[in-house]
């Protein structure tokens, strides 16, 4: 007799457990599993440096929420509905953020005496009433595995490893999942280990089972798809978008994609997704460090390739001469910087996005370089397509922020046709475009285009333009060597005057205000799009008006964003770091910014922006504030 179906609208789900607990492979395939559902959906994966960190203890949790729903899903949620803890240090480290009420799975295998002691429990939390708050399933998860592994030959350390596609399977049963993904995401993983193939199909299908017969669960639950645009869709994350827009990009130019890079966390997977798209035109080279590089991206830009390097803040740093090479050298380069908590090493997988003035003044000299950052794993695409067209167009390096938060985190993502991405077709030098002295036919390295400033790009080895390269000042037009103080103040101004005029092709902000009489404007950049925007939903239920804007180009800012900030009363700018934005708003516009920053590591979550932004709205219209007190009373 099949159970009852409870119809929800929403859920979030938190996975956690020791590193090695595969938390992230189940919270991926549960991920990949309802996607498939046709749910939308965010993530959040969260995980220690320490991978090594011994074994039940609290630096080695590691956790993977997943929030899916019927509708458009902005945030991988503020609070899980459900906690699957594993041992007691992921119960311990995750129980803050459960809500009362909220259901909470664990393995009673794991609360031995020893683990217990390991994470600070005197008597376990299963027994002294920590717990009766929640919706509690203490589970043998760990024994029962083993128990329907019991004709495998295997050992029991392998058998138990496959406790994370048990409580996958239970998970899936509860939430009505299908399971023909995962099952053909195992068939490929281990089509060469056939027995362990086997164990963990079995280990899956035997959570279907004991949640069917268990009289532990009453009921199960059913989140219908959500609506989206026609088209085909597939689970993607912000690293793996990143890398095919870098790729589309250079397809789009015409050109070869190479990238330099040296494996850095949160920005390796980047490096990993390219290397497998050589069919593509795509070469990588894994170098030996962050300067080598850059400099590897930034010779085959000037061969006449697309130059790409990726890394994090710490290799940012690393590599600033050589980007700030480029500026002089006036090639494209896109300079890709998945932040990551800091300073030097910090918190090396978790999420920050302070590295905002390194990008735009962590050079020598005067060095600007356009600055864009993404604002979802989805609009990682598009902003690596963005950052191809200004560094080709311009010819100069570009710098694109994403962090760790949009880097790990997915979300369904709609295929687009390849008819309908921009054409970014690269013009190079062909011939000589001046003449000497001596009316012999010359090529002038420096000759801009009028509109763009950009300087001729010319392929070396093309017959009759030979020109000098190297980080010594050149002079205008000729690109000879020069130490002309004027030609110097001409130089520089005319960098600065080509990565300004970039705003002449970057679309107005666009400001969502939908009743227009809003007072309060909240202005994001990067992942502090989606907690913006949820907070905002929620403040406007409760009958208030505020106005949100978002920044994708921070250098240059789009060319209405002072008229924006001067027609309301108050603008909060929420920001992962102390204010870098805020602070740069001030200087241009001369505006007063209230800014709202943490640095925890952690994505803002919606409720406490949610907070910010309502207690802004009262202190800017306190009349209406006492007109809906006295309409509740």
């Amino acid at each position: 007799m099949s159970k009852p179906v409870q119809q929800l609208d929403r859920v979030v789900i938190r996975f956690a457990g020791d590193s090695g607990d595969g938390m992230q492979l189940t919270g991926d395939r549960f991920t990949s599993d309802s996607a498939f559902h046709g749910n939308d959906l965010a993530t959040l994966p969260n995980f220690p440096a320490e991978i090594r960190a011994p074994q039940g203890t609290l630096p080695g949790v590691s956790s993977f929420q997943l929030h899916f729903a019927d509708h458009d899903v902005l945030t991988p949620g503020d609070e899980p509905d459900v906690l699957v803890a594993m041992n007691p240090a992921a119960l311990k480290a995750n129980l803050r953020d459960v809500p009362r009420g909220a259901t909470i799975i664990v393995d009673t295998d794991e609360f031995s005496r020893r683990n217990l002691g390991k994470v600070g429990y005197a008597v376990s939390p299963l027994e002294d009433g920590t717990l009766e708050s929640f919706h509690v399933h203490a589970l043998p998860l760990t024994s029962m595995t083993v128990d329907a592994l019991a004709n495998y030959d295997l050992s029991r350390k392998d058998k138990e490893r496959a406790k994370n596609m048990f409580a996958l399977g239970l998970l899936s049963w509860l939430y009505t999942r299908p399971l023909e993904a995962t099952e053909g995401f195992l068939r490929s993983k281990f089509a060469t280990k056939p027995e362990i193939l086997a164990a963990n199909i079995t280990a899956l299908h035997a959570g279907v089972h004991y949640g069917e017969t268990t009289e532990d669960f009453a009921h199960t639950y059913k989140i219908a798809p959500a609506v989206m645009a026609p088209g085909r869709y597939r689970n993607v994350t912000g690293n793996t978008a990143l890398a095919y827009g870098l790729v589309a990009g250079a397809h789009q130019a015409n050109l070869a994609l190479l990238l330099g890079s040296y494996p850095i966390t949160p920005a390796s997977d980047i490096l990993h997704v390219l290397s497998g798209l050589k069919r593509f035109g795509v070469t990588t080279v894994q170098a030996e460090d962050e300067i080598a590089g850059v400099g590897i991206a930034l010779g085959a830009s000037f061969g006449g390739a697309l130059g790409v390097t990726t890394t994090s803040g710490p290799g940012l740093a690393l590599k600033a001469e050589t980007i700030g090479l480029a500026v002089s050298l006036e090639l494209p380069l896109v300079v890709v910087d998945v932040q990551r908590g800091g300073p030097s090493t910090g918190l090396p997988t978790k999420t920050e996005q302070a590295d905002l003035l390194q990008a735009l003044f962590g050079r020598n000299g005067e060095s600007p370089v356009p600055v864009i950052a993404p604002q979802s794993p989805v609009d990682c695409f598009d902003a690596a397509i963005e950052a191809v067209r200004i560094a080709t167009a311009y010819r100069t390096p570009v710098i694109l922020l994403s962090d760790g938060y949009l880097a790990n985190g997915s979300e369904p993502w709609r295929l687009p046709h390849v008819d309908d991405l921009p054409d970014l077709t690269v013009d190079f030098a062909t011939e000589p475009n001046g003449t000497d002295p001596d009316g012999k036919p010359v090529f002038h390295p420096y000759l801009r285009d009028p509109e763009t400033l950009a300087r001729a790009w010319a392929i070396p080895g093309t017959p009759g333009l030979e020109h000098r390269i190297g980080g010594i000042e050149k002079a205008d037009v000729t690109g000879v060597i020069s130490y002309d103080p004027d030609n110097h103040q001409r130089m520089t101004d005319l960098r600065d005057a080509k990565v300004k005029g970039v705003a002449a092709t970057i679309p107005p902000i666009e400001v969502d205000d939908p009743t227009g009489d809003a007072r309060v404007l909240v202005l994001g950049w990067g992942s502090t799009y989606g907690p913006i925007y949820a907070a905002s939903r929620v403040v406007r239920r409760h009958g208030m008006s505020v106005a949100r804007a978002h920044l994708r180009h921070l250098n240059p800012f789009p060319s209405n964003l002072g008229e924006v900030l001067r027609s309301y009363d108050r603008v909060i700018v929420p920001e992962m770091n102390l204010g870098q934005l805020a602070m740069l708003l001030r200087a241009a516009y001369l505006v007063d910014i209230t800014s709202y920053t943490a640095v925890r590591g952690l994505p803002f979550t919606a409720g406490e922006l949610a907070d910010v932004i309502t207690e802004a709205v009262l202190a800017s219209s306190p009349a209406r504030h006492s007109a809906a007190t006295e309409a509740q009373k």
